[in-house]
């Protein structure tokens, strides 16, 4: 199965390569940008047969390895 990771900066967090992306858009026309958030897309396949398994899986490598928690809010997708 592949687990699709989406980790991105809680709001009120200090973005400053999201700040760097929006301030570059800006600059070259695109005055229309409010904000701009960087975050990271991970993709882990696993030997799971079971999707209920897979989900709990997913979130024990999220909590323990790939998230940082303080500042980090994810979401994942479990996909045959």
């Amino acid at each position: 199965m592949l687990v699709k990771f989406y980790i991105k900066p809680r709001k009120g967090v200090l973005d400053p390569q999201g700040r760097a992306v929006a301030e570059n858009l800006r600059s070259l026309g695109f005055d229309q940008v409010k904000d701009v958030k960087v975050g990271k897309y991970i993709e882990v396949y696993i030997e799971e047969s079971d999707k209920e398994k897979a989900v709990e899986k997913a979130k024990e490598m999220a909590r323990k390895a790939l998230v940082n928690d303080l500042i980090e809010d994810y979401e994942f997708e479990v996909v045959d």
